[in-house]
Formats: structure tokens, C-alpha cells, sequence
């Protein structure tokens, strides 16, 4: 059964290969979805996989990669209507 969030992270991560690093980690974990900055500054990864799958994608989040520093993550739940092949960077 897959599950699909989005999470909206705050802190410094924008212009610090930020969307390029969660299109390589989501890869990685086997998680389908998006990632894309956001007006205000924050960046919005909506993420669609497995539970196991995307509760590492969750937590890898709450780090960032090492040019980040994430202060916050807002996270929702989201309904599944229609599957996400790959992952983008918009």
C-alpha cells in the first residue's frame, strides 16, 4: 500500500543544491514524487512510496544534505489519486 506526504522545509535550502540532492536521495530510498522551492523560501517535496520507504525519506529530510541547514519540516498527509512515476525536480 503506498502513502504520500508533503513536506514543507524550512531553513536554509534554497540555492544550496538542495532539490537536486532529494531527487538523488529519493532515488535512492525508491520514492516517487516532486521537489520544487516555494516563494518564501522553504522547498516542498511531495513524496509517494511504501511506508519503510518513505519514513527514510522523511527522516533524511529533517537533515538535508550537508550545504543545508533545515530548521523546520511541516508534514501532511495526502490522499494517493493517481501514481507518480520517478522523481522530478520542478
Amino acid at each position: 500500500m503506498l502513502r504520500r506526504v508533503k513536506l514543507l522545509v524550512s531553513g536554509r535550502v534554497q540555492g544550496v543544491y538542495f532539490r537536486m540532492f532529494t531527487q538523488k536521495q529519493a532515488k535512492h530510498f525508491g520514492v516517487n514524487g516532486y521537489v520544487r522551492n516555494l516563494d518564501d523560501g522553504r522547498v516542498e517535496i511531495v513524496a509517494e512510496a511504501h511506508p519503510e520507504l518513505l519514513d527514510k525519506m522523511i527522516a533524511w529530510a529533517h537533515k538535508g544534505p550537508i550545504t543545508a541547514r533545515v530548521d523546520q519540516v511541516e508534514s501532511s498527509e495526502l490522499a494517493v489519486d493517481e501514481v507518480f512515476v520517478g522523481f522530478e525536480v520542478r
